[in-house]
């Protein structure tokens, strides 16, 4: 099957990594079908994807995944294109950096964070999971963090939430790895995005958004029985 006929799913596409990931897999050749809470962003990114590749098939929904709607519409969008489903990366998320001690004391900040972090993923994931299994192929991966695999001072609630995201990952891998999907976790230390404006450092000390774009499609570019269970990636310097 031409892969121009298979379709990559991406969450959190109009920024950043997932701006990248659909950059990527258009050239590629893949049709892509993403989504953003904004609009707006959206908008600019069909308009520059179109300049770019003029002959690639975008798809956007503009949908907030930290709400359940939200992920069921999204879904809805994409198996209504009726296409197969080569990929399904999940990058939506939001970062709030903060201590538990200056948090509500209602625990909103932590509900906050797992809406956005883990159960956008968890609820596209069981909204496209029938289709996946039914092919019996297929590939997902999740965008976690190194704050899914270590504290930092000012991680709050964002931390818990990314090393639920991990586990949430390890934990799909084991139970679909016999029913012909791959499942990847992609663990990138400071990349240059939006989440990091106003923070003075030189951009040779950030990871380019690019860089994890290639990783991730280099992992889905291996053959079927191999899987490249986690990518940690980190700037050359180290973190900070």
């Amino acid at each position: 099957m031409a892969i121009a006929n298979q379709l990559v799913v991406i969450s959190g596409g109009s920024q950043g990594i997932g701006r990248s990931l659909v950059v990527a897999f258009l050239e590629a050749g893949f049709a892509v079908a993403t989504c953003a809470r904004q609009a707006d962003d959206l908008a600019r990114l069909g308009q520059d994807m179109a300049a770019r590749f003029p002959q690639a098939a975008l798809h956007t929904l503009p949908a907030d995944l930290s709400e359940h709607a939200g992920c069921q519409r999204f879904a809805d969008f994409v198996l209504g294109l009726k296409q197969p489903l080569a990929a399904l990366i999940h990058n939506a998320g939001a970062y709030q950096p903060g201590r538990f001690q200056d948090e509500p004391a209602d625990g909103s900040a932590l509900r906050a964070s797992l809406a956005a972090n883990l159960l956008s993923a968890y609820d596209l994931t069981r909204a496209l999971l029938p289709t996946l299994l039914g092919q019996q192929q297929g590939h997902i991966f999740t965008i976690c963090s190194t704050a899914s695999i270590m504290a930092y001072p000012n991680g709050g609630s964002y931390g818990v939430a990314k090393f639920a995201l991990l586990g949430f990952t390890k934990s799909l891998r084991e139970e679909v790895k016999n029913q012909g999907l791959r499942v990847t976790a992609v663990l990138p230390g400071a990349t240059l995005t939006r989440s990091w404006a106003g923070v003075e450092a030189p951009t040779e000390r950030f990871i380019a958004s690019e860089d994890v774009a290639a990783a991730v499609l280099g992992a889905f570019r291996m053959s079927p029985q191999t899987v490249v269970e986690e990518i940690l990636i980190r700037p050359q310097l180290g973190d900070f």
